[in-house]
């Protein structure tokens, strides 16, 4: 099920999503800086990890012993539609921001999707104001209520987890009133040790991911979701993205 908004006026997300220079996104407010701070390390707090530590069998340090098993998630892209996403960066760059930066914002897409993630599965969703965009709350608020534990639980991405992550539709467009928009759609492949049935229908796939010997063994899920975010560009307009569309296939529905 997509949760899309008409566009809109841009609010806070994330200070990473915005490129360096003076297109800087201010201060998130208090109660949703606390729960940034709370779900994630954000940039600066500490380093990020390589994700494939986080499906890795054997231990820590120099004693550790047993061979090494990672997840890998292969997915193939058209050609066309690489050309295709590479052109719209390029008039990003020459008619609205001469400092965007795809690698930047993918970065913060990324902190921004575990983020919200967790606070959704939390059911927090106060704290959700000035990243989501308020048509799509409003869905969200009548969905959550009803999902079951196991669904919820499994919507939540730490940081780690994301196997990987991929920019889907890119889109430039003007509404009625003339205000210049942009928005991109990011697909994220992460994790989760949710108690979901091993045949879920849909994109969803089990793994068998062993930690320490093989008599202990931890199932995890790896499973998708789509997140749209949009800014405005109209002079003048905030320099804010917001998540516009929220998706997580089979799951929240």
């Amino acid at each position: 099920m997509a949760l899309r908004a008409a566009p809109g006026g841009g609010r806070w997300l994330a200070r990473a999503l915005a490129a360096p220079g003076a297109a800087r996104v201010p201060p998130p407010p208090p109660a949703a800086a606390a729960a940034v701070a709370s779900a994630l390390p954000l940039a600066g707090r500490r380093p990020f990890r390589p994700p494939a530590r986080f499906a890795s069998t054997a231990g820590q340090g120099p004693e550790a012993e047993g061979p090494q098993r990672r997840v890998v998630v292969v997915r193939i892209t058209s050609p066309f539609a690489w050309l295709r996403t590479r052109f719209y960066y390029l008039l990003i760059r020459l008619y609205f921001d001469q400092e965007f930066s795809i690698e930047e914002f993918t970065r913060g897409a990324k902190q921004a999707f575990s983020v919200v993630s967790k606070l959704l599965s939390q059911r927090k969703l106060d704290l959700l104001d000035e990243l989501v965009s308020a048509e799509v709350l409003q869905v969200l608020k009548e969905k959550i209520s009803l999902l079951p534990d196991n669904h919820r639980d499994a919507l939540a991405a730490d940081i780690d987890a994301i196997m990987y992550t991929t920019e889907g539709d890119v889109r430039i467009y003007y509404d009625d009133d003339g205000r210049k928009f942009v928005s991109i759609l990011m697909r994220f492949w992460y994790l989760n040790g949710a108690n979901l049935p091993d045949e879920v229908p849909g994109e969803t796939k089990v793994f068998q991911i062993v930690f320490g010997d093989e008599s202990t063994k931890e199932k995890r899920h790896l499973l998708t979701a789509n997140y749209e975010f949009q800014r405005e560009f109209t002079e003048g307009a905030k320099p804010d993205w917001t998540i516009t569309r929220i998706e997580h296939p089979r799951l929240l529905e």
